[in-house]
């Protein structure tokens, strides 16, 4: 009985692999050529007619925070200081218990006013508001706790522009992602309703006030494979379905919407962990019902650096959160999967994310040992075990590194030998442990989706503003 257990077990994972590497392996050949088409666009972008011209649509940013005080004042800098022409930073303090208010009050010298806000999205009250004496676009919500949902929520209430940019407390943007991300708006206004741009992880950056100054590789260990994963997820996974118009995920990270589409929406969603993707996919539901023809894109560009746990234990509590919302959002939305009304979203992107994604984790977690278990005592055939490993193992390397590659093609940051050679060893390791350790985490969200847990769970932040992990070289006279 036993015997028969491992075999059909192992047979089920290596046809899993199968599929799951063939998926892999298309998706990044289009990544590929949606890479060389993006840059061959960038190049014939008019970056400074945009950022020049009066008709360039304004933009609210709303950035919700609960117990951020270690890197809310980073945050807000980097966005008061982005090169757009016309936009309103909104920061919605969520109830917190610590020093998040009288930091930003310290840091940009607000004063409490009345406003009156819209309430069509419905919301917790608004304790107070406050405008900056420093930069008048700079607009701080003082509410009871709500979740990020409902500050965020708060926020497009009281947005005055007809477009919003969703940033989390712990991100940083490069001078000019916002006007980047907004080009395809730009483009085609009618066609577009919300974009996502690529989130990279900081940890090991050198930020000053707001801004990336230098990058490394950070010293953490955890920190480098989740470079690593980052590449994959939105270099391979996200192009991919960006090419069919089918994206699930725009990172709550950052994200740039149609506000009056959010808003017929009835806003975020308050019951669910996983908002964001929660909110493309009623996006994604609405606009098929209403016959429009409309597009959700990624956009490989537009640069949002954001810190990653650096521990096991808040890595964990970061994965069974994401699975746990990833579930909410495919049960919420099982109309739509298998629906050809809902285009490749409902046939392909839905049954991806089910299979792969959530229900695949327990694969991931024992594949391997278990085929290994299985020919160490002879139910497998040595051949097989071999086999299984290059599907498995090596394939998944081989995307790995191709993700690596990706990314310098999209955008040189590795300009130092040492850190190329070693993200290449790391793509290695990342697929004989650190996957199976997250998918191992996966299940345990899955176990948490099952029992219906609900809470957020403490994310311990260092803030970004932090000093180089690794020296930085002196400055020769004269540079």
């Amino acid at each position: 009985m036993v015997h028969t257990l491992l075999w059909v077990f192992s047979w089920l994972a290596f046809a899993y692999f199968v599929v799951y590497s063939v998926c892999q392996v298309a998706f990044t050949l289009i990544a590929w050529k949606s890479l060389a088409d993006y840059r061959h666009a960038r190049a014939f972008s008019p970056m400074d007619e945009v950022y020049a011209s009066p008709f360039t649509p304004p933009v609210s940013i709303i950035l919700p925070a609960y117990n951020e005080e270690a890197g809310v004042v980073a945050s807000v800098h980097s966005l008061l200081d982005l090169r757009y022409p016309r936009h309103e930073v909104i920061v919605v303090n969520d109830g917190s218990t610590d020093a998040t208010i009288e930091r930003l009050t310290e840091a940009y010298d607000l004063v409490p006013v009345r406003v009156a806000l819209r309430t069509q999205i419905p919301a917790a009250p608004v304790r107070g508001a406050f405008v900056s004496r420093i930069h008048p676009n700079l607009w701080v919500l003082d509410k009871e706790n709500g979740g990020k949902a409902d500050a965020l929520n708060a926020g497009i209430n009281a947005s005055t522009h007809p477009y919003f940019c969703a940033i989390d407390a712990d991100a940083v943007l490069e001078q000019d992602s916002l006007l980047r991300i907004m080009l395809p708006f730009i483009d085609d206004p009618d066609l577009v309703a919300a974009a996502g741009g690529i989130v990279r992880v900081a940890n090991g950056a050198v930020i000053e006030s707001g801004r990336l100054v230098d990058f490394r590789l950070p010293a953490n260990h955890i920190a480098r494979f989740q470079i690593m994963e980052y590449f994959q997820a939105f270099l391979i996974g996200r192009l991919g379905f960006d090419r069919v118009n089918a994206v699930l995920i725009i990172s709550g990270a950052f994200g740039l919407f149609k506000r009056e589409l959010v808003e017929a929406v009835g806003g975020y969603a308050h019951n669910t962990v996983g908002e964001d993707a929660e909110l493309v996919a009623r996006l994604q539901g609405y606009l098929r019902e209403q016959g429009e023809r409309f597009r959700i894109r990624f956009i490989p560009n537009p640069v949002c650096w954001t810190e990653a746990p650096s521990d096991i234990k808040t890595l964990e509590r970061q994965r069974r959160r994401w699975q746990r919302g990833l579930g909410e959002t495919l049960w919420r939305h099982r109309r739509q999967m298998f629906n050809p009304r809902a285009g490749w979203f409902g046939l392909f992107t839905l049954p991806y994310f089910l299979f792969f994604e959530l229900l695949g984790a327990v694969i991931e977690a024992l594949g391997i040992p278990v085929v290994l278990i299985s020919w160490a005592i002879g139910v497998l055939s040595f051949s097989f075990f071999v086999i299984f490993l290059i599907v498995s193992v090596l394939l998944a390397v081989i995307v790995s590194i191709s993700a690596l590659l990706l990314e310098e093609y999209a955008d040189r940051r590795y300009e130092r030998p040492r850190d190329m050679a070693l993200l290449v060893l790391y793509a290695v390791i990342q697929n004989l442990g650190y996957n199976q350790l997250t998918a191992y985490f996966r299940c345990r969200g899955f176990v948490d989706l099952v029992r219906r847990r609900r809470d957020w769970g403490v994310m311990t932040r260092k803030g970004l503003e932090q000093p180089a992990e690794v020296p930085l070289p002196e400055r020769q006279a004269g540079v």
